[in-house]
């Protein structure tokens, strides 16, 4: 008996499909996004824009201290 046959692939196929359809909810509802019947965004949602621009400053900084040439070693002219 065949391991792959046509049923085994729809089986397999609806249960891909259910199994996206849960996920995408899941992920969706994980995602900071804004209090209820308002616009304002909830507590989540400033934490990770806070942490985003801190993020990209502290890049931003350590990559514009590494612009600056470098003294030569001690004992080459």
């Amino acid at each position: 008996m065949s391991i792959f046959n046509r049923r085994n692939a729809a089986v397999g196929w609806l249960s891909w499909i259910v199994a996206k359809r849960v996920l995408k909810k899941k992920a969706k509802d994980a995602v900071p996004g804004t209090v209820e019947g308002s616009k304002r965004p909830n507590k989540g949602a400033i934490a990770t824009a806070l942490a985003a621009v801190g993020g990209a400053l502290w890049f931003w900084r350590k990559k514009s201290s590494d612009d600056e040439p470098s003294p030569p070693p001690a004992g080459e002219s």
